[in-house]
């Protein structure tokens, strides 16, 4: 046979070699799959057993469940209710204790202590009865018993008659007549509130945004503060300059974005290029950088040093 099958032309030889190998893949892919079946069989559950399975998983759910009710059950016999006491009390006064003994649910307790935590006053009655989570029936039931105190109520006007406060017994102070001109970077509060237009709290709001400048170097700044109007630079004038600077080369993060013509992100620049290249030795640097266009550079010329 083995002879004969030399006498065969190269690819009729080639031909039975393929067949010989594909029957033979063939039967190993048979013999595998019966092999899985076998051991599939052998791994599968019969009904008897499922059923088997099924009765016990629901017995353990049972048992759990009975569990957690006698918990429960425990729980509630350690923690007797709270047994309620109706007497007078005052909601915006009472603690939690007391509110729970005149029959309020607890959720309703809580909702009334975050009101008064954030500031809120119960007035009157019926802003009492308006509480998150208050039914009628309760509302009706807890009514006779609530006593707000007077602080507490909303005092009604009793006349319209104009009333005299000490304050407006007092004199006014006194204005400088028209003509007088302040150094703006030399004058205190008490300077600036007589310029009229000018108060208490403008006089402070000056002073403030001098000491974060470190000094006016133009009166028209005034304008950069709010409720500063352009009928005050009248009243002053730039006698001495600039009495704090912006050290470039020295200052940490938090003093270079503290001037009111700094930010986060200029600050950031100067520190990053600090770090890199060295010090900073004039504003042409600056200028390199989109943080700093040219008009706040000029803002800033008066106030920087470069030492």
């Amino acid at each position: 046979m083995w002879k004969d099958f030399f006498y065969y032309s190269k690819s009729e030889r080639r031909a039975i070699l393929f067949l010989l190998t594909m029957l033979f893949i063939l039967s190993a892919i048979l013999v595998g799959f019966s092999f899985f079946d076998d051991r599939s069989a052998a791994l599968s559950v019969s009904e008897e057993e499922k059923m088997e399975i099924d009765a016990f998983m629901q017995t353990v759910h049972q048992k759990k469940r009975e569990r957690e009710s006698l918990y429960r059950t425990s729980e509630k016999q350690r923690k007797p209710k709270e047994k309620i006491q109706l007497q007078p009390f005052d909601p915006n006064t009472a603690d939690s204790l007391l509110l729970l003994r005149t029959g309020l649910p607890p959720y309703v307790v809580r909702n009334v202590l975050r009101y008064r935590a954030k500031g809120g006053r119960f007035r009157d009655e019926a802003s009492f009865g308006r509480i998150y989570g208050m039914t009628p029936s309760l509302f009706d039931s807890l009514k006779p018993y609530l006593q707000i105190a007077d602080s507490f109520r909303v005092r009604p006007a009793t006349s319209s008659r104009k009333v005299l406060f000490p304050s407006d017994t007092l004199p006014r102070p006194i204005k400088y007549a028209r003509g007088v001109v302040l150094d703006l970077n030399a004058a205190d509060t008490a300077q600036l509130k007589k310029v009229p237009g000018i108060g208490s709290a403008l006089s402070k709001m000056i002073v403030a945004y001098r000491e974060r400048l470190g000094g006016f170097v133009q009166v028209e700044q005034l304008q950069e503060i709010a409720y500063a109007d352009t009928t005050l630079n009248k009243w002053f004038e730039i006698r001495t300059g600039v009495f704090r600077f912006i050290e470039v080369n020295r200052f940490g993060l938090d003093r270079l974005r503290a001037h009111p013509y700094m930010d986060f992100y200029k600050a950031k620049v100067i520190l990053e290029y600090r770090k890199k290249r060295g010090k900073i030795k004039g504003l042409r640097q600056l200028s390199m950088f989109n943080e700093f266009p040219d008009e706040d550079l000029k803002k800033l010329k008066p106030y920087l040093r470069f030492e």
